[in-house]
């Protein structure tokens, strides 16, 4: 009995002096742990005289009761000093000002591409994808430029392989369309192409629409209808238009489309070389031979082509004069946008 008197009054000297629950737990299991000293006295229960076993046995629940009620309260008591000494540290001044932060904002690309986009679907055109890596046969032979073929150094190409390219513009999306769907089609086919080029006017790396209009009765009066209608909207109703003669694989006839100067009202300036005229996108009829090698009917079918750069008309759009501002990530830039 006196060994429990005397582990009591251990206790109560050690509860006292403890600070922290750190210490708390300390105490917690030297007294009540499953090595501790309130277990070892009731492991020692069977070697007390039978006749004082029960009674012992009784105090030493009493003690153990104690002891975990004690320390409970302690650690309450202990949690409550804690979350006072916090509130008083972490507390959070509503009245004051919150610290600023920015929004961002979509890169001036393809704040034009949506609006290139938008422009087109109000038109009824749908809106296509294909892949980047790309099979010579769908970037270049399905498009009339079989290899060898001169017209192929118009565009310096990145080869993956013999037959596997990065793709040099997304008319191979308009000849995988054509592959899976019959006419009448109205698509565009927006993406990023990849060139071996790098100067003011151009990147490695640049974006495109193209745009693929089929059926029994397309003409190139809708084509000029369209592009039309397409650079009134982008550039402004009284922009100036016209339809130059060119050459493209891939549509005959072909044409330029191009605009009156933006810089110089057509008067003639550095920008547009004195001519008053700025190019902004190629156009034409579909090549009969495209349609066949599409599978579709030329003698049934017609229809128009055309594509522009992206950075192109973002460069026309916001008078910038060096295609590699928008990829430099200059923050001084871009928050221009």
């Amino acid at each position: 009995m006196d060994d429990l008197h005397s582990l009591k009054k251990a206790f109560l000297d050690d509860i006292a002096a403890v600070s922290d629950l750190d210490g708390l737990q300390q105490i917690k299991s030297r007294y009540s742990g499953k090595k501790g000293l309130l277990t070892e006295k009731l492991k020692a229960l069977s070697s007390i005289p039978a006749d004082e076993r029960r009674n012992y046995g009784k105090l030493v629940n009493e003690l153990k009761d104690f002891i975990e009620g004690t320390v409970k309260e302690k650690e309450l008591a202990f949690r409550e000093i804690e979350k006072e000494r916090r509130l008083l540290t972490e507390k959070i001044d509503i009245t004051l000002p919150g610290k600023p932060f920015f929004f961002g904002r979509k890169h001036p690309i393809y704040q034009i591409l949506a609006e290139i986009k938008d422009i087109f679907v109000s038109m009824g055109f749908g809106i296509e994808e294909g892949p980047e890596v790309e099979l010579d046969y769908y970037n270049f032979e399905a498009l009339n430029l079989p290899k060898d073929h001169p017209a192929r150094d118009m565009q310096d190409t990145f080869y993956v392989s013999d037959d596997v390219v990065l793709r040099t513009h997304t008319s191979p999306v308009q000849v995988r369309v054509m592959e899976k769907k019959s006419p009448p089609l109205k698509i565009i086919a927006p993406g990023k192409v990849y060139r071996c080029d790098s100067d003011v006017s151009h990147t490695a790396m640049f974006h495109q629409v193209e745009g693929l209009m089929v059926d029994t009765d397309v003409s190139f009066s809708d084509l000029k209808g369209v592009l039309e209608l397409f650079v009134h909207s982008f550039f402004g109703k009284d922009t100036p238009v016209r339809f130059r003669p060119s050459y493209f694989p891939f549509t005959e006839p072909s044409a330029e489309v191009d605009i009156g100067c933006i810089f110089c009202s057509g008067k003639g300036c550095r920008i547009c070389k004195t001519t008053g005229w700025l190019e902004v996108m190629g156009c034409g009829m579909v090549n009969p031979r495209v349609f066949e090698m599409s599978g579709y009917r030329p003698e049934e079918y017609t229809g128009f082509a055309f594509g522009m750069g992206v950075e192109r008309m973002t460069m026309l759009k916001y008078s910038i004069d060096d295609i590699r501002l928008f990829y430099e990530n200059d923050l001084r830039f871009l928050k221009q946008f």
